[in-house]
């Protein structure tokens, strides 16, 4: 996709009431369209192009001919996409295609939209109601429905930590919405009714090493331009002061392809372990009767760190020790006759009677340590902040310490659950997820 340019902030004040001087080299018949065109796409509310067919199709061809030989319209046909009354991003398509669907326009056929290109909106003033609207501007300006911009991760940030907002990550993107309880409460301000499905993530990983932990992971937000302009002008405001130029980014696959509306055929790092947790509670129900987890479920909050700081690599370990060893029910240990106690009547915790309990079953104390091990890692991790005064320092290392520590952890749980999927009563368990390929990031 062409993502060129960004919104245009030009004063209202600036602009002109009349067309672009181009105008004026055109018929008198194409003046008209282009009118009639610009009337429609900022009047409809979404920026829908002007529907032509049938007799009146017929009738405006050589008019709309003119302009997109000018190089002011495009044609946005059944070949750029399956609804045509969005536009989704400038044609990919070349002048004489666009012209070509003009000429075979038939009576019976359902039709093309016309849409204004960014020469075709010069010099067009815009209605009052996009003032201080960025990303409405811009579309009025030529930006396509789909195209996307990008921002900052901390963007997010306001979302996740504000509780009147539902916040949701994702492996490859996330969502926040306003809660109906913040929606009905007569102190929250206008400005902050807003909500967007479908955040994306995007990376630039050009000089990413993943043997270098201190080369760069750009991990950027992306979001559709026909999202943005649902945000209130406050909130568009905002976003355009987290606004990174687009060069080298690319939408993570995962969620593009879903956008594009794509089943899916891969996980990320997060999904890949809430499956082996799953997993693992099915295997252990099925051979000791007791599910080993609490909970299989991710929370909507656990996510990849915001920003690269001791303070949310604190709160990630704190999250995720809770879905690990927080997580391991004392009742299964229980049915499975492991002891609560050491030998000097200490008390013990999860992991040490997960230990003990795959000891007891044949697995020796070497590998017994080695599969633990990252999982005492995420206790340790959780720990440290509970025992030391510590400035949140950003380090750019921490984005490649969690992906490794995920995978460490996914291998741990991988590795438990093809020991106890070797259990008699577990002969009938197949794994759902088996051809599911995955992603590091």
């Amino acid at each position: 996709m062409d993502h060129t340019g960004s919104p245009d902030m030009t004063p209202q004040s600036s602009e002109r009431d009349n067309g672009s001087s181009s105008d004026n080299d055109l018929s008198g018949e194409a003046q008209d369209m282009l009118a009639r065109i610009r009337k429609r796409y900022l009047g409809s509310g979404e920026f829908n192009g002007l529907h032509i067919y049938g007799q009146a199709g017929q009738a405006a061809r050589e008019a709309a001919t003119e302009l997109v030989e000018a190089n002011l319209v495009q044609v946005v046909s059944g070949a750029d996409y399956l609804n045509i009354h969005i536009r989704p991003w400038p044609s990919k398509r070349s002048t004489e295609s666009q012209l070509q669907d003009l000429r075979e326009l038939t009576l019976e056929d359902y039709g093309i939209c016309l849409y204004p290109l960014a020469d075709g909106m010069k010099g067009v003033r815009l209605p009052g109601r996009m003032t201080g609207r960025p990303y409405a501007r811009a579309m009025a300006r030529g930006r396509g429905t789909l195209e996307l911009a990008y921002f900052e991760f901390a963007v997010l940030e306001q979302y996740r930590n504000d509780g009147r907002f539902r916040f949701s990550f994702g492996d490859a993107g996330a969502s926040m919405w306003l809660t109906d309880e913040a929606s009905e409460d007569a102190e929250v301000f206008e400005r902050d009714h807003v909500g967007l499905s479908h955040i994306g993530f995007a990376y630039d990983l050009s000089r990413y090493d993943r043997k270098d932990p201190s080369s760069p992971i750009e991990r950027r937000v992306a979001v559709f331009y026909c999202d943005l302009i649902t945000l209130t002008p406050e909130h568009q405001q905002r976003w355009l002061t987290y606004q990174v130029p687009e060069q080298n980014l690319e939408p993570h696959p995962i969620w593009w392809g879903s956008q594009m509306g794509h089943w899916p055929d891969a996980v990320g790092p997060f999904a890949h372990l809430f499956m082996e947790i799953e997993n693992l509670s099915e295997l252990s129900r099925l051979a000791f009767g007791e599910p080993l987890f609490r909970v299989t479920e991710r929370p909507a909050d656990l996510g990849w760190l915001l920003r690269p700081s001791q303070r949310e690599w604190d709160d990630f370990a704190l999250q995720l020790d809770k879905v690990l060893s927080d997580n391991l029910r004392p009742q299964f240990f229980d049915r499975a006759g492991v002891a609560t106690e050491n030998e000097q009547g200490d008390r013990v915790g999860t992991l040490k009677r997960l230990e003990w309990f795959m000891l007891a079953h044949g697995v020796t104390d070497a590998e017994a340590t080695k599969v633990l091990a990252p999982l005492r890692a995420v206790r340790a991790a959780r720990q440290k902040p509970a025992h030391a005064l510590r400035e949140n320092l950003n380090d750019r290392t921490f984005i490649h310490q969690q992906i490794s520590l995920l995978q460490e952890v996914i291998g741990s749980l991988t590795g438990i659950r093809g020991w106890l999927s070797s259990h008699p009563a577990c002969s009938v368990w197949t794994n759902a997820n088996e051809e599911l390929s995955t992603y590091p990031l």
